[in-house]
């Protein structure tokens, strides 16, 4: 990965609609170049996947909780239970396993509280918890999916 690419990266995190001829003009290259690095960042799996990102307040989804688990056994077999479990929960858009004094942090959204009680429910039927915690997001401050490319390892562009 070059410079080049990563400016590239730059333009589809921002805006992965961008019509081919607009990001290769951004990036001073020509289409057919500019083409062959996008494919490139998806076949190694750099560019994971293009979606469209949706405004949860608008799909009827205001509320937005941060639950915090304590798993109740440390083992293969309940790990293995508790994300078949979740992962069949559509109001859980995020699923993170953490160090410290949580197991996971789940991010949640959902209609209002009537519509986390059901997540709830569902959700200590999956597995044995010890422990579970809630928090619901007052105001969100920033939210982005782009992650930030000062820290990519970064090969020389080719001159001649």
């Amino acid at each position: 990965m070059d410079k080049k690419d990563l400016e590239i990266l730059n333009f589809l995190q921002k805006d992965a609609s961008i019509a081919l001829a607009d990001l290769a003009q951004a990036v001073h290259l020509s289409v057919t170049p500019c083409w062959r690095r996008v494919q490139k960042l998806q076949e190694d799996g750099v560019i994971r996947s293009q979606v469209a990102l949706c405004d949860p307040g608008k799909l009827n989804l205001g509320l937005t909780v941060m639950v915090a688990l304590k798993a109740a056994q440390h083992n293969e077999k309940w790990m293995q239970k508790f994300i078949a479990g979740v992962k069949d929960i559509s109001e859980i858009v995020e699923i993170l396993r953490m160090s410290g004094d949580i197991d996971y942090l789940l991010k949640v959204h959902v209609p209002d509280m009537a519509g986390f009680d059901l997540v709830y429910k569902k959700l200590v039927k999956v597995a044995d918890l010890q422990d579970v915690s809630s928090s619901f997001v007052m105001e969100v401050i920033k939210s982005t999916t782009a992650l930030p490319l000062d820290y990519a390892v970064v090969k020389p562009l080719k001159t001649g």
